[in-house]
Order: structure tokens, then C-alpha cells, then sequence
């Protein structure tokens, strides 16, 4: 068995931060496939020689790659992992990975891409990658070794694949740009120590000067607790937390495609709706409660713990400066600063005669999802019944029936859920207009509710009126989006 690697007494003394100009920015996959806009847009945009450089970028796979190296984030088609698992042959799917990957090359030819090398990275990449695999298929069918290990070893260099190809691609334009660019490949295809992903990352960057270079680092990380065993998909985001919390830059930047916006745009309208501006890390929480991720809250959590402040900005609109969340922000302006929610929800009401006055009633529904797994995001009490509202694909005929064992009666309904989100928004009548705005459109509410700092109030309605509800709440609410948010960031 490998040991880990020895910890640096001190890693960071190595490492050349060049006072605080160091700026962390990441590219998701989205963005990333306008490759040009990311260049004219995020590397090149107001730049000059002078400012060029002090930079660090964290890129995601194109989009699509990862659905094809894995399965479809949204429908569930199988990629090239679901053939390893089934234990069927997977070198057909990797072939047409290959071409599928080409055929991206020769998009960016135009760009500057060498494109003969750039195919022979991916190809050579591709080759070890196979061997890998071949390895890893060979002992899960002999039956003698548990499989979810090997699974997970076949996800995480299938995983790694989408990264490297997307990171020489940026690296290898740069330089034919003139650009002196760097990749930091932390797929560790190249190194076989027994790094933790930290001492990866430090091992990486300890003699790197950030003056004089850009430096396009993967967005997946190979460490010995294995990245996407808790993160799976959301692992680039954890990566770039990781190299925040070690290269401690001055401000750490997400570029979406789109703004982190008031509301929802695809709902209410562009016209209706606009950049939040400023907001803290405790209502990106609430946004990630809701499936509405400024971040992934587990990568977050480092960036407020290191008072790192992160910026969310449009890759199409370089010019706005975005949304700037912040450990202790707090508006100015008691105002509503952004209305979400979701339509995938699922309420679980457990109805029981002897709850009233019985302790542990509760516990005992909890420890029910507990064991499937399973994380509520709003919760509902009377004398004789709970009501729990959960993410739909997290239901299962089976927690049913444990609830059932249980309890008298249990019922399952689907749901909707509307969110007003502030930093400051106590204010007398806020749950009153909200109520009136949805009765004034025949919304019923089935349940709301907040905690004592008032930063989410939460209504529960039924499905079909999930985007009613956002229209009608945004529209009551839009005169507390004040403008002078966005001179003071202008």
C-alpha cells in the first residue's frame, strides 16, 4: 500500500504570490466552447502587457465532453463509464470519443490552434487513458475485488480526460497568440505519488513566478481521497476553492454564461430582471439550497472561512462587473435581492394521531431520510404531522414504504418552491405583499415559511404555478432593486 505523500512543513514559502495582484478565475464548460469569447473577453479584455499576467484560470470541459466521458448531466445517456460498468466493451465508445474530441480541435483551428498537436496530445492522453481502463476491466470481471473502488477509479480518469483536452487546447492558442501561458496539468496522469489533492495543487505551483506568465490549470484534481467520490460532477469548483485556499489571490472571479441575475431571465425577461450586484455568501447558501448554484456550497465554504471575495461575472458582457459576494456584506438598502426557487420538489407529509405531545417524532422521520441519504430543503410542523420537502430524484418507493412502517399515514405530492433572498430585507409587511402579489394572480400557497434571520423567505405552491410565481413576486419586488448598488460598483 502507498503512504501519502510527506507534507511540506511549509508549502507556501515556495510558492511566489507576488504581493496580493494575483487574481483566480474560473471557466465553466459553457463558456469555455466560445473559446474566443473567452479569449477576446476574459484573457485579453482591458489588458495590456503590463497586466497580462497574475493570473490564474481554472477551466472546465468543453461543453458536452464530460456527458460523453460519463452520462448526460440532464437526460441520463450513458458516456463511455456506463460501458465499463455494464462490463461491456468500452473501445468502440472511446473511438468515437476521439473523433468527437477532433472534431472540437478543428473548430479552434482558426483560433491558432496547432491542430497536428493538439490531436496528438489527445490522442496519446487517450492511449494511456485506455491502458487504464483495460486494467481496471480486467479486475472488476474476475470478481475478486470489491467494484465500487474500481468504479470510481474509472470515473475519475474518464473525468480527467475533458479537463487536459480543454487546457492544452487555451494553452496551446495563448502561446501561438504571443501569450506566455502555462498548463498546470493536476490530472497527475504524470506523476504516480500518493498526493492528497492539496499536496498536488502545492506541488504544482511552488516554483511557478505569476509575474510573467498565465497559468490554465485543469479543473480536475487527482488526490488520493479521490475528488469525485463526495463531489462527483462539481468537482472543478472544489479544485478552484483548493487552489484559493493556497495561493490566497485577491479575488477570486466564476465566469457563467449568464449574470447572476435578480431573477430568473428565461422567466421574467431580460428587461425585468438584472445583475444582483453585490450579496454575501450566506444567500449563495440559499441560492445552492435551491439547485441555483453561484457555487457549489462545499467550495464556497473555504473562500468565506479564507475572507476570499468571489465575483461572479457574464463571460458575453466583459464590461459589467458583475455580482461581488462577500463574507459580511450586508445591503445598505433593505431590499429583495433576488427572487428563485425551483419546480422539482417533492413534499413528504408524515401524518400521525400520536405526535401531539411525543418526543422524537422527528427524529425518528429523520433518521428515516438519513438512511436513504436523503437532505430536505423546507420543513412544515402541526400537532399531528410533519410535512418535509425534498428533491424529487431523491424519492424512491422504498423511503415510502419505511415511512409507512412507521407512521399512520404518509403522502407524497409534488411541489414548487419561491424564494425571496436578501442580506437585509426585515422589513414590516414583506410577507404580506408577497401573499397578496400571489392571491392577486389565484396562486394558493400551500406552506411558508422563514427563520429568525429573515435572508429566505421560502412559499410552497403547486407545480403549474411555479413560473406565475416568480413573475408575480418579481414584479412587486422590483422597486427594491436599487440602482445604487450598481454605481457604487461601477
Amino acid at each position: 500500500m502507498h503512504k501519502p505523500a510527506k507534507e511540506d512543513p511549509d508549502p507556501n514559502k515556495q510558492i511566489t504570490l507576488n504581493g496580493n495582484r494575483l487574481t483566480l478565475e474560473k471557466i465553466g464548460g459553457t463558456s469555455m466552447s466560445a473559446l474566443n469569447d473567452v479569449i477576446n473577453n476574459i484573457i485579453l479584455y482591458g489588458r495590456d502587457e503590463h497586466s497580462m499576467y497574475n493570473r490564474v484560470f481554472v477551466v472546465s470541459a468543453f461543453a458536452g465532453v464530460t456527458d460523453l466521458l460519463l452520462e448526460n448531466k440532464r437526460t441520463g445517456t450513458p458516456g463511455v463509464y456506463h460501458r465499463i460498468k455494464k462490463y461491456q466493451d468500452f473501445h468502440q465508445s472511446l473511438k468515437k470519443l476521439v473523433v468527437a474530441l477532433k472534431a472540437i480541435n478543428k473548430r479552434y483551428e482558426s483560433l491558432g490552434l496547432d491542430l497536428e498537436a493538439a490531436n496528438n496530445y489527445l490522442e496519446e492522453r487517450i492511449c494511456r487513458a485506455r491502458k487504464y481502463l483495460e486494467n481496471l476491466a480486467n479486475i472488476l470481471s474476475s470478481g475478486y475485488v470489491s467494484k465500487d473502488g474500481i468504479l470510481q477509479a474509472a470515473r475519475e480518469i474518464l473525468a480527467s480526460i475533458g479537463e487536459t483536452h480543454s487546457a492544452y487546447n487555451l494553452v496551446n492558442i495563448l502561446q501561438q497568440k504571443g501569450i506566455n501561458a502555462q498548463l498546470i496539468d493536476l490530472s497527475g496522469f504524470d506523476d504516480h505519488r500518493s498526493f492528497t489533492i492539496d499536496q498536488r495543487i502545492k506541488n504544482a505551483f511552488k516554483h511557478v513566478n505569476f509575474s510573467d506568465r498565465v497559468c490554465v490549470v485543469t479543473g480536475y484534481a487527482k488526490g488520493t481521497e479521490g475528488i469525485m467520490r463526495e463531489f462527483d460532477r462539481g468537482y472543478s469548483e472544489v479544485t478552484f476553492s483548493k487552489i484559493a485556499q493556497i495561493l490566497k489571490p485577491r479575488e477570486a472571479i466564476i465566469h457563467k454564461e449568464y449574470h447572476l441575475s435578480t431573477a430568473d431571465p428565461m422567466i421574467v425577461g431580460k428587461e425585468n430582471c438584472c445583475a444582483v450586484g453585490f450579496t454575501n455568501y450566506d444567500i449563495a447558501d440559499q441560492l445552492a439550497d435551491v439547485g441555483m448554484e453561484a457555487i457549489h456550497p462545499k467550495a464556497s465554504k473555504p473562500l468565506e472561512i479564507g475572507n476570499i471575495d468571489l465575483r461572479i461575472k457574464n463571460t458575453f458582457e466583459p464590461s459589467h462587473p458583475g455580482t461581488l459576494i462577500t463574507r459580511d456584506y450586508v445591503s445598505e438598502h433593505k431590499r429583495v435581492e433576488i427572487i428563485t426557487g425551483t419546480d422539482k420538489l417533492l413534499i413528504i407529509d408524515v401524518y400521525d394521531p400520536n405526535m401531539v405531545g411525543a418526543v422524537g417524532s422527528d427524529l425518528h422521520i429523520m433518521q428515516v431520510f438519513s438512511d436513504h441519504h436523503i437532505s430536505y430543503t423546507f420543513k412544515a410542523t402541526s400537532a399531528n404531522s410533519i410535512s418535509t420537502v425534498i428533491w424529487e430524484k431523491d424519492y424512491s418507493k422504498k423511503l415510502l414504504h419505511d415511512l409507512a412502517d412507521r407512521f399512520e399515514k404518509v403522502t407524497v405530492e409534488p411541489t414548487a418552491m419561491v424564494c425571496l433572498l436578501g442580506s437585509n430585507m426585515d422589513r414590516p409587511g414583506l410577507l404580506a405583499k408577497s401573499a397578496a402579489a400571489l392571491a392577486a394572480e389565484g396562486i394558493n400557497i400551500k406552506s411558508a415559511g422563514f427563520a429568525l434571520r429573515k435572508v429566505n423567505i421560502q412559499f410552497l405552491v403547486a407545480r403549474e404555478s411555479y413560473r406565475r410565481a416568480v413573475i408575480a413576486l418579481s414584479s412587486v419586488m422590483g422597486e427594491n432593486r436599487s440602482d445604487v448598488v450598481y454605481e457604487k460598483q461601477a
